[in-house]
C-alpha cells in the first residue's frame, strides 16, 4: 500500500476554528554530537504550496535544496537555533523546544496557532500551539519546517566542516556515524562537540585520565 502524504487536514481544521493564519514547526539536530540544533518555523501559503512536500526524511538532499528555495520564495519563515552550550546545559529535549520557540518568534506576525512536531509543547511559546505526533508525516506545514531546518543545519555543519576538518561533517552533519566516532577518537572533541552525549563525554573522560 502507497504510503500516505502529508497534507493540509490540520491546518483547515484550525481554519474552521477561526485562525486566520497557521505554522508548522520541526528541528532538526537532536541526534549529533556536534553543532546546534535547528528550528524552523513555517507559514505557507495554501495558494503557492511548492510540489513534493514531504517529511524531509523521506526525501533526497537534492530534492530537500530544491525545496527548500521554493520555500524560501513562497512561504514565511522563522529560524531558531540553541547552541551547542545551551544543549549541555539545558539537555537535548529543552534545547529543542528553546530553538522551537525562538523560530515562532522569528516569525512575524506570530500565527495564531502553532503546530509543532512531537508529543509535548515548549515553554512561553508567543501563540497557541497544538502537538501532532510524527506530525512531518502528517501535516504539510509541519513537514515544511523539517525541510527548512534540516537544510539549515546542514548547510552551516558544512560551513563548521570548513574550520574543524577531519570530522566528515560535510557528510554526516554531526550524527555518530563510523567515521565520526573514529575521527572523534583520533582527533579529540573539538568546541562544537556537545559535551553532555556520551560517546563525547567518553572521550573525553579517557583524555582527562591520560593525562593524569
Amino acid at each position: 500500500m502507497a504510503k500516505s502524504m502529508p497534507d493540509l487536514s490540520f491546518e483547515r481544521e484550525a481554519f474552521a476554528r477561526g485562525a486566520a493564519s497557521v505554522a508548522g514547526v520541526d528541528e532538526a539536530g537532536r541526534g549529533p554530537l556536534a553543532g546546534p540544533v535547528i528550528a524552523a518555523a513555517v507559514r505557507l501559503r495554501p495558494q503557492a504550496l511548492p510540489e513534493g512536500l514531504n517529511d524531509s526524511k523521506q526525501l533526497t538532499a537534492r530534492h530537500r535544496a530544491r525545496l527548500f528555495d521554493l520555500l524560501s520564495a513562497a512561504a514565511e519563515i522563522g529560524i531558531g537555533e540553541a547552541s551547542v552550550e545551551e544543549i549541555d546545559r539545558l539537555n537535548i529535549l529543552r534545547a529543542s523546544h528553546l530553538a522551537m520557540r525562538r523560530a515562532l518568534e522569528a516569525l512575524r506576525p506570530a500565527p495564531d496557532l502553532a503546530l509543532i512536531d512531537g508529543n509535548s509543547l515548549p515553554d512561553e511559546l508567543p501563540c497557541p500551539a497544538r502537538p501532532i505526533v510524527r506530525g512531518d508525516t502528517l501535516s504539510l506545514s509541519i513537514a515544511a519546517a523539517s525541510i527548512v531546518a534540516k537544510v539549515t543545519r546542514d548547510r552551516i555543519m558544512k560551513e563548521l566542516a570548513r574550520d574543524f576538518p577531519g570530522y566528515g561533517w560535510e557528510r554526516n552533519a554531526g550524527y555518530p556515524t563510523r567515521e565520526h566516532l573514529a575521527a572523534l577518537k583520533r582527533l579529540g572533541p573539538s568546541p562544537h562537540h556537545r559535551r553532555s552525549f556520551r560517546p563525547v563525554h567518553n572521550i573525553l573522560c579517557e583524555v582527562q585520565s591520560l593525562s593524569r
